[in-house]
């Protein structure tokens, strides 16, 4: 197993984390932490093959990420306290599975003959997918839209994928440059609280 399947691994298993800990906050039982456990690990992966007409999906076809994201689930059920402790480790993970979906939804982008735009949009995909869904499925704005230099990451890293396969780079480098901008501005935003400008509310009175 490479060190980028590892990673991709990783990740997978801290989106769910981050899924089944949502569920908790809305109290919800043994099978909604489970289900946006899933959603939060592997629905943007799922989405983007869907898109590409990669079927079956690549969650399907290797039910090793299925199965860590339904560990994830079940660390959450039974350590929920434990895990909210060391919330700041599993966010600096998050940046790193942020970085290493961005990267690959981005390569596969390419395998497929994207033009620049596409591969851009399957790295943001892939990456903030299956967070979109899960915020969907309770009820709430997503938080790739509300907030947070998230998504955007990504779409700088589907860029630095572009730049580095323009540059000649190995796929492998392309893969880990990608990988490290995307990760690296993640962590920049999260420790100074860097987000887009938004929009000024407007008057609602007649």
């Amino acid at each position: 197993m490479t060190t980028i399947e590892i990673l991709d691994i990783a990740g997978t298993f801290v989106f769910a984390v981050a899924g089944a800990f949502r569920a908790t906050r809305h109290q919800l039982d043994l099978l909604g932490i489970m289900v946006l456990a899933v959603a939060t690990g592997v629905g943007g992966g799922m989405i983007r093959d869907m898109l590409l007409g990669a079927t079956p999906v690549a969650a399907i076809q290797n039910e090793l990420y299925l199965g860590v994201c339904l560990a994830g689930g079940v660390l959450v059920f039974v350590a929920a306290e434990r895990v909210a402790t060391q919330w700041n480790r599993v966010m600096i993970m998050d940046a790193i599975g942020l970085g290493v979906f961005a990267a690959i939804g981005g390569a596969k982008g390419m395998a497929f003959g994207l033009g620049p735009i596409g591969v851009m949009i399957m790295a943001a995909l892939t990456a903030t997918g299956g967070g979109v869904v899960r915020d969907i499925l309770v009820r709430e704005v997503p938080a790739v839209i509300r907030h947070d230099f998230y998504a955007t990451a990504a779409l700088i890293g589907g860029a630095t994928l572009l730049l580095a396969d323009f540059a000649g780079l190995s796929g492998t480098w392309q893969i880990v440059s990608a990988a490290l901008v995307t990760s690296s501005l993640r962590f920049y935003a999260m420790t100074r609280n860097v987000g887009l400008p938004k929009a000024k509310l407007l008057d609602q009175g007649n």
